[in-house]
């Protein structure tokens, strides 16, 4: 997963800023702090905080990796490593017992579509609610899978929320069936999420077009990490605007500024 970097008064501050760029909330990220913030004469602020993140990958390194490396250790050492017999063997050396471990490949996003399907099967049929499920690769790293039918009301909640508890739910399922999950995965139910993400994008635009002719900023409503995400990514793609995030969860907001204001 690619990382961002981003700096903040504080280094909650840029964490906060790097999950707005991310799109996803706090546990799903993970940080390096490259640089504390200092302060100069006053207090006032010298240098701000210079925060590393990125989505926390999901996929564990091969073990196949992790053996390899350790017999190089030992033959630096000098010592001699007998080949194993069956997977799980314990090899001895003239140094060393070690237990090799089996090699483990992490699923693939279509095992991991399979695995979410046949749970989210289960689900509707536990509320008696009907629903088809299908999957869609939307780039190398992430798989969504939908359900679509007719009253779906109750897994999408008000403003997404049963929906956003039931994509994680989802998740934490099929790690535990699968060992490992090695992409991102998405759940929509009735196309909640598209819709929501088309009506955000027109919702910003209007907002920012306001703004521009205004000059005048404007915040809106407290948004998760994904909405804020969309909104951030519309306005930036619009000249003469730009956007920053304030406050802390759930309370965060996302602000709509004159690019002027934001230079200075």
């Amino acid at each position: 997963m690619q990382w961002v970097e981003v700096t903040g008064r504080t280094v909650e501050e840029a964490k906060e800023a790097a999950l707005d760029q991310l799109g996803v909330d706090e546990h799903d990220a993970e940080f390096e702090i490259l640089e504390e913030p200092k302060s100069g004469l006053f207090g006032r602020l010298r240098s701000e905080a210079r925060v590393r993140a990125r989505v926390v990958p999901t996929a564990p390194r091969p073990k196949v990796e992790r053996r390899d490396r350790r017999r190089g250790s030992r033959e630096k050492r000098g010592g001699e490593a007998r080949p194993s017999g069956r997977k799980g063997q314990t090899v001895t050396t003239d140094e060393t017992h070690e237990q090799v471990e089996p090699d483990v490949a992490p699923p693939t996003l279509a095992e991991e579509a399979e695995a979410a399907q046949d749970f989210l099967r289960g689900l509707l049929e536990a509320f008696e609610v009907g629903g088809e499920l299908r999957n869609e690769e939307l780039d190398e790293e992430t798989i969504e899978v939908a359900i679509s039918g007719g009253d779906l009301g109750l897994l999408i909640g008000p403003r997404g929320q049963t929906l956003s508890a039931l994509q994680e739910l989802t998740r934490t399922v099929v790690q535990r069936r699968l060992g490992a999950r090695s992409g991102r995965l998405l759940v929509d139910v009735a196309e909640y999420r598209r819709t929501r993400r088309a009506a955000l994008e027109r919702f910003a635009t209007a907002v920012a077009e306001k703004v521009k002719d205004a000059g005048v900023p404007t915040a809106l409503e407290p948004m998760v990490p994904a909405d804020r995400k969309v909104v951030h990514d519309t306005v930036n793609a619009i000249t003469g605007v730009a956007t920053l995030s304030e406050g802390e969860e759930p309370r965060r907001r996302v602000v709509i500024i004159p690019a002027a204001a934001d230079e200075t």
